[in-house]
């Protein structure tokens, strides 16, 4: 099966090129072109590093994470919760089809329909794919919204908790068919509108859930914001007793205009096999390619340090992103997808530099600043704001309504040696 689907952005649909996938049984290919009248244009600019502006069509070798497609189409492929609900949806449609004798069954899913599922309305970032017949991918069904107000909360949920139990019913699998995102993680979650009208993120509380990881990601990104972090805005909202943490998207415009996201892993390549990028590399790449190089570099720095006293060790590239400012140049995103972890080992997922390697520490985030060129009394500042922000997460915890037993359940990722250790070098 060959397919050639047209590569718009914004709004308005404005082509920026092609994408060809083909599938001969369980082989996939695909290759990406830039449209002519795209190159031709004074304001174009690539997609990625990886896509340079050249003519003519630039094959992909499916990566590690098992995308066909070039890194800046894979940010916007479901993540794996959407890709659960796809397939379970899938599978009952086949097996309706088959028991009824009624219809043909739904061929096998390719890469193409995973990245067609999701609705147009709520891809992230400004890419948008256009079939054949000139409708935008995936097209709202009639008669159906695209992404639900928080109003139907409780359903979600419900529906959503059916998925994680095994008895969904056909109508939770088509009433969260294409409302997933591309956050990444398999923890249930759903795209919606919310009350100001504005695209968000529910996620929801899992069945498997020993402690509230709905309200610590609240949390850690109210801590964030008082850390002096540019973080995405949160609440924390009680559906039919449960903890929904509704996180508003950040690639909108308030008027509803999309603007371009690349992931940190994006913009560095990851994918080549055998490189493990570090902190140190996306400072490089952010040197390269920054609208604001030195403000967003000092930025990541208290991230890092932020991360360190949480104990968030899910920051993974995917976990980092950007936003298109003007002429091929980004700047970082609000952060998002912070989460303090207990009882973990206290590794961060992407190495500081080589040297340093993946140890959460004070003393690791130190030797940075020579390579981020953060002078050193301006480091110690950074760390010391951080550290009066984390340690105000119980007070933030009790705003948000945590019980004594939800706060016991993070202590061992709030209070920890490596605080000490930034308040003595904060102090020096």
């Amino acid at each position: 099966m060959k397919r050639i689907m047209t590569v718009c952005l914004g709004q308005r649909g404005r082509v920026v090129g092609q994408l060809y996938s083909e599938a001969r049984g369980q082989r996939e290919s695909a290759a990406f072109a830039y449209d002519q009248l795209w190159l031709n244009n004074q304001d174009r600019f690539e997609l990625e590093p990886s896509l340079p502006l050249v003519s003519g069509p630039q094959f992909t070798a499916r990566r590690p994470d098992g995308s066909i497609f070039p890194s800046v189409i894979a940010d916007t492929e479901p993540d794996g919760w959407a890709q659960k609900v796809i397939i379970r949806d899938h599978k009952k449609r086949r097996a309706r089809a088959r028991s009824t004798g009624t219809s043909v069954p739904p061929p096998v899913l390719t890469s193409l329909d995973f990245l067609l599922a999701v609705d147009d309305m709520s891809r992230i970032g400004a890419l948008r794919f256009r079939d054949e017949d000139g409708l935008f991918q995936r097209a709202t069904e009639r008669g159906r919204r695209t992404a639900p107000p928080t109003i139907e909360l409780p359903r979600l949920l419900a529906s959503s908790r059916a998925i994680e139990t095994g008895d969904e019913t056909e109508e939770d699998l088509r009433y969260l068919r294409g409302r997933g995102t591309s956050v990444g993680g398999l923890r249930p979650k759903c795209t919606v509108i919310d009350e100001l009208g504005r695209l968000a993120v529910a996620k929801f509380p899992s069945v498997k859930d020993t402690i509230p990881v709905a309200a610590g990601e609240v949390l850690a990104l109210r801590l964030a914001r008082l850390a002096g972090i540019n973080a995405a805005h949160a609440t924390l909202v009680n559906s039919d007793g449960a903890k929904v943490a509704l996180i508003r998207r950040f690639d909108r415009t308030a008027a509803g205009g999309r603007i371009p996201y690349a992931s940190a892993a994006t913009l560095l390549g990851q994918e080549s096999r055998g490189t493990e990028h570090t902190y140190c590399g996306l400072v490089d790449i952010m040197r390269q390619k920054g609208a604001d190089t030195k403000t967003d570099i000092e930025e990541l720095w208290r991230r890092i340090a932020f991360s360190i006293l949480i104990t968030n060790t899910d920051d993974h590239l995917r976990n980092h992103g950007f936003l298109h400012a003007e002429g091929g140049l980004w700047r970082l995103s609000p952060a998002f997808d912070i989460n303090p972890t207990a009882g973990r080992v206290r590794e961060l997922k992407t190495p500081l530099s080589e040297d340093a390697g993946p140890e959460a520490t004070v003393e690791g985030l130190m030797s940075l600043v020579t390579h981020f060129r953060i002078p050193l009394a301006r480091a110690r500042v950074v760390l010391g704001e951080v550290e009066v922000a984390v340690a105000q997460w119980q007070h933030e915890g009790r705003r948000l309504d945590m019980t004594d037993d939800d706060l016991d359940a993070f202590t061992e990722a709030f209070e920890h040696e490596e605080r000490v250790e930034a308040r003595r070098e904060a102090s020096r």
